[in-house]
């Protein structure tokens, strides 16, 4: 038997992801479509071929199925609606034969991260959060590099650090920052993932609720689940580096308009191993995908056919553990992409020259009706 998964999407921007599969219904007005989506049934997507390991030179069979409910509909229908919804998805998945699902965007945060779905299916699930994890934490280091900041005295807030990503972000980060800034609603939890940083090294961890101490930091990553944008232009100080792991995402468009200063990156674009076609067009450029559609991948290849990541708890050995597996099949950090679309070394290089500048000459690089202010 073929090694094969499944990979549930679903509409993030009702219009316009709806709209790559039916050009016809992408017309219609979003709240309309945000309506329907509970009315829809799951939707076959692709098939996908070509995912071929390094290593041992398997191939895998897959397919994307989308759960049509939106971000707005997950998170104000009762969790038994979705759970039902997403359950329903899971099990169209099984009857075309996956082995293993990855959840994909709100279908891994939505309730209990993955557990009830798994409970209902008979293929283990994975939300692709430990390798995630893993990639965003090598794309903020890449990035670093690239941009010169030093990680031994950097400033690195991470946002949403309560939560399963943000805290073992903060865990594989600690030794190797200057200082780590947490920010999140639940103090008490924020103390004890501020705790955990501190045991592997980090000396300076300071823990807030406030979005202006943003300005602070010179390297961010941000997973929160809001459905709106949370992190504005004037929230951030000169130079800085965003890593956006959310989705939808938690920066502004506004940012890129704005601050010309500013890397913005998406965590999570990984290359693939092997000529793979997806069969559809999900945003990314050939042959990249969502590190946790790479995870769910990586484990096929390695016939590591088990719910791997699954809740609220992820442990640091479960996303080291992940990585190796997926650098010994061939997946590697794909470059960086910002605002659905690559970055190419041209922009980056035209970042770090406006950087440069604005410090040789004191310029404030916060843009007030497209023009620089001069501090």
């Amino acid at each position: 038997m073929e090694d094969s998964f499944a990979f549930i999407i679903h509409p993030i921007d009702p219009k316009r992801d709806v709209g790559r599969k039916f050009p016809t219904l992408g017309k219609l007005p979003a709240w309309l479509i945000d309506y329907l989506s509970l009315f829809f049934p799951p939707v076959y997507i692709s098939e996908i071929h070509g995912v071929v390991s390094k290593s041992n030179g398997r191939s895998l069979k897959g397919w994307f199925i989308a759960c049509p409910l939106t971000p707005t509909r997950m998170v104000t229908l009762p969790p038994a609606v979705v759970y039902k919804k997403i359950i329903q998805t899971g099990r169209f998945a099984e009857k075309l034969g996956a082995q293993i699902l990855g959840l994909g965007a709100f279908t891994s945060v939505v309730g209990d991260g993955g557990i009830t779905v798994a409970k209902n299916l008979n293929i283990p699930v994975t939300t692709g959060d430990s390798l995630t994890i893993a990639m965003a934490v090598r794309a903020i280091r890449d990035a670093a590099q690239i941009m010169d900041i030093p990680l031994a005295t950097a400033k690195v807030a991470i946002i949403g650090a309560t939560g399963a990503i943000g805290s073992v972000c903060a865990d594989m980060l600690a030794p190797d920052v200057g200082q780590l800034l947490l920010i999140g609603r639940r103090q008490e939890k924020l103390g004890e993932v501020a705790a955990s940083a501190k045991n592997q090294g980090c000396a300076d961890v300071v823990i807030s609720s406030d979005m202006s101490r943003l300005k602070e930091a010179h390297l961010i990553i941000t997973v929160t689940s809001a459905v709106e944008t949370i992190i504005e232009a004037s929230h951030l100080r000169e130079g800085a580096i965003i890593c956006d792991v959310a989705r939808p995402r938690d920066i502004s468009r506004q940012v890129a308009e704005q601050r010309p200063d500013i890397l913005v990156i998406e965590g999570g674009m990984v290359q693939v191993p092997g000529p793979v076609d997806f069969g559809f067009d999900f945003g990314f450029p050939p042959k990249m995908a969502y590190a946790c559609m790479a995870e769910t991948m990586a484990l096929a290849l390695d016939h590591k056919y088990e719910s791997y990541t699954l809740g609220k708890d992820i442990k640091l050995s479960q996303v080291v553990t992940i990585d190796k597996i997926a650098d010994r099949h061939g997946f590697k950090l794909g470059g960086f992409r910002s605002f659905e679309r690559a970055i190419t070394d041209q922009e980056i290089a035209q970042i770090k020259a406006y950087n440069q500048s604005n410090r040789a000459n004191h310029i404030s690089p916060f843009r007030s009706k497209g023009q620089p202010v001069v501090s």
